[in-house]
């Protein structure tokens, strides 16, 4: 009886200790909201209180089915999947009635658009509630499990009122893969009794954060780039319908209170028309008095900012919409100690709740100034076009198919078109072939093409939350200039649309196959093909080789050459075959080995090639999204799987396994010893290693990179400092800093690390002011900045004036392995095409040139 009664005392204190953090609907809700009791409560479906525990995304995802079961107010949709195949939930709520014929409405919201608008006034603003789209920031999500609840079952006028006037579209999951490793993480830490304490391992996540999504990025930043099939599926539903409201639920530290916009009123794009702010001010009214009504302290105008339009809170306001950015202190488990005394997770949930409900109400009050203001946004471009100094933008093309390709397809999904010329254009001083695009600022989106193509170096206030510049054509390293006249301009009747892969002709027995190196997937074919175990070779040199019916083909320097007489597979030539339709590019058949230009084909210069084996270090100290930009280029483009290993374990990894080792940006003075020892001696025996930003610091510290460099506090003290006041503080930060610009460099085009580059100049992206100084050995100086090397986005005089000359990237080798270091990152946010094909080079190609760095 004893041991009964004890184990029952033991339930229940569990039962109470977890109990003293979970919080009913009237902790919530206002008194006087009543619900329909045939709609499930959270609580009744996932067997606990809001706020008790982190929802997981497949509770999440089932409570929202179940609502869209029980509700005639709500549609409930799969619109994608996650990298990890979570489904993207989008649920569409409004009066029973208007769901019935919600395509219906969603054309009559399109068409006011259109300057031949007819539609009637009486039309619903259309309202999108979006949810974390950083994992570990969860009060969002949890509290969509509420806002979802409310517009199910809430009874009375104001829901009716709300229903009848709104479209609301809602997105209670931006990142499920982010949140479902978080809401595992909070949830295995926590005990019966909850800890506030803020060191606590609830409260501190393991590396990589839950913040990002499967290959460890900011899906806050891809709104503009879509480089993930979570931003890709959310723009395309976006523009199905174009919501007049984005709201984006964010946290912040747990020090800091409540923010919503506007922002620093400095500090939006000045593309972003005023009434935009204006309208965001109103709206923002409308939070200040319901937190106001519940105490709750908050901020605007202060820290973030308008100008990326990347983000999910900036995004709308290039398209028409009004983009609202809330930030709430983070608990990051359950509860936790902070100034402001113990911030709850319920506490948290309850205030994105309220400014949820508050951006109803004004979504409500200002619905017919949100509706003209959008249509007035698109009605008004093609004359604002008019009023320009030039007609668009005309962008060469390429013979990297892949990459031109991806660049309009991004165009194509923000709704911007893109026009083959039918005859070749001048402007800007250059001659643009056939094989170019012409995009016009006459179409709807002409704000965005302005948007995308601009590079204004000058800024109102030249302090930034984010970059400063984002050039798409720069990225994809496409030459581009403004057409002022449309005197010349031929262009197709219809815009670019993505054409199906290429089939090509059978390759049957020869002497040699030979496919270029240009295309984007040519390094993934590559590695496709040696891992199969065809055997290949790359010409360091170019080559005009006989091909069939007598005719002769140019191979440029870095093609790869498939001789017959090297492989031992039986299946060579099928895999050939299916190589070639898989990643269109077409592979030409040689035969004979005599060329008539350039090496033969049993030259030394035909160097050896092999499947990298990669090794990428992660880890505490390093960058998890610079080391996941790594991961996912060689996962999509290369086809690699890279070995990551923490810094912790290296000691334990058999180096000899790699080939490469890749060190992102980061700190690695943790590295014991030992590690530094046998990380030289590996590249000594032939390993190639590769480090960016931090990680060619580290390499120059260890002197395996022979290269000098300025460290930031040394650029920093460039900057005068003498009669400078407190309160000037923060603008000198601003000037010392380089928030992400884009910059030109000199190319060593006869580089093995250059092969497939297309000309003499290569924009890069740096968000530091940590400085490669040139080498003064020969033949290392792959990349360096050119003397007026600004080409986009702010950077201080002061600063350009250092950049300018300075090493973008040396490659020397060191014993029989090789050193390369780069002064930026070359796979920046997975956009950056031009660049990244440096770092497939190096691992096809780091082991081809022999030079020494003194």
């Amino acid at each position: 009886m004893r041991i009964i009664i004890k184990i029952t005392l033991m339930i229940m204190v569990a039962i109470l200790s977890f109990s003293t953090q979970a919080k009913p609907l009237s902790y919530y809700f206002a008194e006087d909201v009543e619900f329909d009791p045939s709609i499930p409560t959270p609580e009744q479906v996932l067997g606990y209180q809001v706020g008790e525990w982190h929802v997981r995304h497949d509770q999440l995802v089932r409570y929202m089915e179940i609502l869209a079961q029980k509700s005639d107010r709500i549609n409930f949709e799969v619109i994608g999947r996650t990298h990890e195949q979570r489904p993207l939930v989008m649920l569409t709520i409004t009066a029973a009635n208007k769901l019935k014929n919600i395509e219906q409405i969603r054309q009559a919201h399109l068409a006011r658009l259109t300057p031949s608008n007819t539609q009637s006034s009486e039309q619903p603003g259309v309202v999108w509630m979006g949810y974390s789209v950083h994992g570990n920031e969860s009060s969002g999500s949890n509290s969509a499990l509420l806002v979802a609840y409310y517009l199910a079952a809430a009874q009375g006028n104001e829901i009716n009122e709300l229903l009848n006037n709104t479209v609301i579209l809602l997105d209670p999951s931006l990142n499920p893969d982010g949140l479902a490793r978080f809401a595992n993480w909070a949830n295995s830490n926590r005990g019966m009794n909850l800890s506030s304490d803020p060191v606590t391992r609830e409260h501190v996540e393991s590396w990589p954060s839950s913040r990002t999504n499967h290959y460890w990025f900011d899906l806050n930043r891809d709104w503009l780039l879509l480089q993930h099939p979570e931003s890709r599926a959310r723009i395309a539903k976006f523009h199905q319908w174009k919501p007049n409201i984005l709201t984006d639920f964010h946290e912040m530290g747990p020090n800091s209170s409540y923010f919503f916009q506007p922002g620093i009123p400095s500090r939006k794009h000045p593309i972003t028309p005023d009434e935009n702010v204006s309208l965001t001010k109103a709206i923002a009214n409308y939070h200040a008095k319901t937190l106001d009504e519940n105490n709750a302290l908050y901020f605007t105008e202060e820290s973030f900012d308008d100008f990326y339009y990347g983000k999910g809170s900036t995004y709308p306001d290039v398209n028409g919409g009004v983009g609202i950015l809330f930030e709430q202190a983070s608990s990051r488990g359950h509860i936790q100690e902070t100034v402001n005394g113990p911030l709850s997770f319920a506490f948290t949930i309850k205030n994105q709740l309220l400014t949820s409900l508050s951006t109803f109400k004004a979504a409500i009050d200002n619905r017919q100034a949100l509706l003209d203001y959008q249509a007035k946004f698109y009605n008004q471009a093609i004359d604002l076009a008019a009023d320009e100094s030039f007609q668009g933008y005309v962008v060469a093309g390429a013979a990297d198919n892949t990459r031109v390709n991806d660049f309009l397809s991004i165009l194509q999904q923000h709704q911007i078109n893109a026009y083959p010329l039918t005859k070749e254009l001048k402007a800007g001083g250059e001659t643009y072939s056939s094989n170019s695009y012409f995009v016009p600022l006459a179409q709807p989106q002409y704000r965005l093409v302005k948007a995308i193509f601009s590079e204004q170096k000058n800024f109102a206030d030249n302090t930034f939350y984010d970059v400063s510049g984002w050039t798409l054509a720069h990225a994809f390293n496409l030459p581009f200039a403004k057409v002022t006249s449309s005197w010349g301009l031929k262009v197709a009747d219809n815009a670019w649309q993505q054409a199906a892969t290429p089939r090509f002709a059978q390759l049957n027995e020869g002497y040699a196959f030979g496919f270029s190196w240009d295309d984007t997937l040519a390094p993934k074919m590559l590695n496709s093909l040696l891992q199969q175990g065809v055997k290949a070779r790359v010409a360091l040199n170019s080559l005009t080789a006989k091909s069939a019916n007598s005719e002769e083909v140019n191979f440029a320097a870095g093609s790869i050459i498939i001789p017959a007489g090297l492989q031992t597979n039986s299946d060579w030539i099928a895999q050939l075959n299916q190589a070639q339709n898989e990643f269109g590019i077409a592979i030409k058949p040689i035969t004979s080995g005599l060329t008539s230009k350039g090496a033969d084909l049993g030259s030394r210069s035909m160097a050896v090639l092999s499947a990298p084996k990669v090794l990428l270090l992660g880890g505490k100290g390093v960058s998890q999204y610079e080391a996941g930009e790594v991961w996912y280029y060689l996962d999509r483009f290369v086809g690699v799987a890279p070995t990551i290993v923490e810094l912790e374990r290296l000691g334990s990894i058999e180096l000899s396994n790699y080939s490469h080792i890749v060190l992102a940006h980061g700190n690695y003075s943790g590295l014991s010893d030992a590690d530094k020892v046998a990380i030289k001696g590996w590249v000594r025996k032939g390993g190639v290693i590769w480090g960016h930003k931090g990680g060619a610091k580290f390499l120059a510290d260890q002197q395996l990179l022979k290269a000098s460099y300025l460290s930031r506090k040394e650029v920093a003290s460039a900057f005068k400092t003498d009669g400078l006041n407190y309160a000037d503080k923060e603008h000198l930060a601003g000037r010392q800093r380089i928030a992400g610009a884009i910059f030109n460099t000199h190319v060593d085009l006869t580089h093995p690390l250059t092969f497939s580059l297309p000309r003499n100049t290569l924009p890069v992206f740096k968000n530091s002011t940590w400085l490669l100084e040139t080498s003064e050995a020969p033949f290392v100086n792959v990349l360096t900045y050119t003397e007026q090397p600004l080409l986009a986005g702010f950077t201080d005089a002061v600063n350009v004036t250092q950049v300018a000359g300075a090493a973008g990237l040396i490659a020397h080798s060191y014993g029989r392995g090789a050193v390369i270091g780069m002064t930026d990152d070359p796979v920046f946010r997975g956009y950056w095409y031009g660049t990244s094909r440096l770092l497939s080079n190096a691992l096809f190609f780091g082991h081809t040139f022999r030079v020494s760095g003194d």
